[in-house]
């Protein structure tokens, strides 16, 4: 494992909690020798990560579409900065980029970006780590809604244990270095539409 995808807000939150953590998770991300790869964006939590990365010497490398260039003010600072026509490019360079995904609290966009590439995990798509960083219980909804998905029958547990899920950076980084895909993806020997 070389880099890791980092979704998160362009927006700090209402809790300065998010925003130590952020700095605590790109810490740890040098600390393992990990590259950030994220949103490009020089404001909210996606600034912080990549500002306290670059502060503790290691790779940012960001990706951001031409129409949020001036709307969330492309960090000019990176290791790399990639400008790419549309938001499909952006996510498509990077996942490409990245061989782990991680979700820190974040909007829509955050949510809309973890659900693809946890979705193309379930389906075999790719096979690398997808995770959450639940910073003071952010997360703990969604967890709720997830395990809500396997109780009523659209989910099985195997792709709810997917999802990696730590409140420590460290930790998470480590779960996510050790995480063993399913033997299986969703459609492995099915001849019907099973639950996702």
């Amino acid at each position: 494992m070389k880099s890791v995808c980092v979704y998160c807000g362009s927006s700090f939150g209402v809790k300065p909690v998010y925003a130590k953590a952020a700095q605590s998770f790109g810490r740890a991300l040098v600390e393992a020798g990990l590259t950030l790869v994220y949103g490009g964006g020089r404001v909210g939590l996606m600034g912080t990560i990549a500002d306290e990365v670059l502060a503790a010497g290691g790779r940012a490398i960001g990706v951001i579409p031409e129409l949020l260039v001036n709307k969330e003010v492309g960090h000019r600072g990176l290791s790399e900065l990639h400008v790419v026509p549309d938001m499909h490019q952006r996510k498509k360079m990077m996942a490409d980029l990245s061989d782990a995904f991680v979700a820190l609290p974040g909007g829509a966009g955050t949510l809309e970006e973890l659900f693809e590439v946890y979705t193309w995990a379930q389906l075999g798509y790719h096979h690398k780590p997808v995770a959450l960083y639940n910073i003071d219980g952010y997360y703990d909804p969604l967890v709720t809604m997830l395990e809500h998905t396997v109780q009523e029958g659209f989910m099985q547990q195997t792709y709810l244990d997917i999802l990696q899920i730590d409140t420590d950076a460290a930790a998470l980084i480590d779960k996510v270095k050790r995480y063993q895909p399913p033997g299986k993806d969703k459609w492995s020997a099915k001849t019907a539409p099973d639950t996702v």
